[in-house]
């Protein structure tokens, strides 16, 4: 062993240059500057000119164009909508979930200012024209502890096989005094879902993205880690269902899931009833439109019945093939056909409407035992020659059916 370390001056100076060593070492850290991992891509996307910035495509278009990754895209549609969209304070509570998306879009980009649905539904626009699978979500949120009483929409975005949270909304800035001021807050790009649900509540539990949804009560209380002795719900398929589903069916199981998870609040109880009213407004549409659909099947076929009965009256002149006047009765057939088939979809009419159905019924029933004559006689009339043929037109004239439904 080398001596030094063993006298007592040298043992002082050693342990003066560790102190010194660990002195430097804490100041090294201390200075120690965090990298932003994305100021190229923040620099790059702040670059779109405003030439393009009138429409989410031409937005896209450059996005596209710079950006290869769903991150990168997902990353620049998100610092650019942050950055160019002003808090619009004067109509933070003008909020109209029910507004078109496009004039929510337009709003957006004509004025550069906006509350949190033209936000979420210009990132989310983006992103889909970007390649970007995304949804809009509506719910309401909890901020330094407390349920806010206005709702609120932010966004999800699938990148790289998972998904994950935006809000482009709060990741632009904050009020303080009645006033915005801009600050880009990176908690609210790419934010884990359970990160999340500690402050912003989906209406509908499917638009959480977790397996052991929280319920709003839970919300309320705080406890929003994920409790796995709950039911599992696999998100993933049910979402891949819904993509699958059609516009009514998508509602009554955002309706059924509303309700299983709590109404908590009257934020929750107005959207449930505004879903119920769309369901039932979309139900009574789509009665009138099968009764409108069957009417025009039905005068299809009056008129069609019509043409072929004045020729029937001009004795089969100019010559046609048998088996194209054979097709003249065919199609009347498969229009009063087509006609009860719609008739039969329709499930609890008004009164009116079924009023109206009764009526169209009876007409179809009335005409098809005219048509159902005039096939039993063209079908005697193919089996004859051409001088037996011709004796047949004097046995009685065909009437036209009657007016079409209007």
């Amino acid at each position: 062993m080398n001596s030094q370390f063993n006298h007592p001056k040298n043992t002082m100076k050693r342990i003066q240059f560790i102190i010194l060593l660990v002195f430097f070492t804490t100041a090294l850290t201390a200075q120690k500057v965090v990298v932003n991992e994305f100021t190229a891509i923040d620099k790059k996307a702040l670059q779109l000119p405003d030439s393009l910035s009138t429409t989410t495509q031409s937005i896209s278009n450059f996005i596209t164009a710079n950006f290869k990754t769903d991150k990168e895209k997902s990353r620049a549609i998100f610092i650019w909508v942050a950055t160019n969209i002003q808090y619009d304070i004067e109509n933070m509570f003008a909020l109209n979930f029910y507004e078109s998306t496009n004039d929510k879009i337009d709003k957006a980009l004509k004025y550069k200012k906006g509350i949190c649905e033209n936000y979420a539904a210009l990132f989310n626009d983006i992103c889909q024209k970007s390649g970007i699978k995304s949804f809009v979500i509506e719910g309401y949120t909890k901020q330094n502890g407390f349920t806010d009483y206005i709702p609120h929409a932010w966004c999800a975005a699938l990148i790289d096989s998972a998904w994950f949270m935006f809000d482009p909304t709060w990741g632009s800035g904050y009020i303080k005094g009645g006033k915005f001021f801009k600050q880009v807050n990176n908690g609210y790009y790419k934010a884990d879902p359970a990160v999340l649900i500690k402050s912003h509540m989906p209406f509908d539990l499917l638009w959480q993205f977790l397996n052991y949804p929280v319920t709003n009560q839970e919300f309320y209380d705080g406890k929003t880690s994920q409790d796995k002795l709950k039911p599992f719900f696999n998100f993933i398929d049910s979402i891949r269902l819904y993509e699958k589903q059609d516009h009514i069916e998508q509602l009554v199981s955002a309706a059924a899931r509303i309700e299983k998870n709590g109404l908590k609040n009257s934020m929750l109880f107005d959207r449930l009833q505004h879903i119920k009213m769309e369901i039932e407004n979309y139900r009574e549409n789509k009665v009138v439109d099968l009764y409108n659909a069957a009417a025009a099947d039905y005068n299809e076929g009056v008129s069609e019945f019509n043409t072929y009965s004045q020729y029937w009256n001009k004795q089969f002149t100019p010559i046609k093939p048998d088996a194209e006047i054979q097709q003249m009765l065919d199609t009347v057939v498969t229009k009063f056909k087509e006609a009860k088939e719609k008739l039969n979809q329709v499930i609890n009419p008004r009164t009116d409407i079924s009023a109206l159905m009764v009526q169209l019924t009876k007409s179809i029933d009335a005409a098809s035992i005219q048509l159902r004559e005039q096939q039993e006689w063209l079908t005697v009339y193919f089996s004859k020659g051409k001088a037996k043929r011709k004796a047949m037109f004097y046995e009685k004239k065909i009437t036209l059916f009657g007016k079409p439904i209007n």
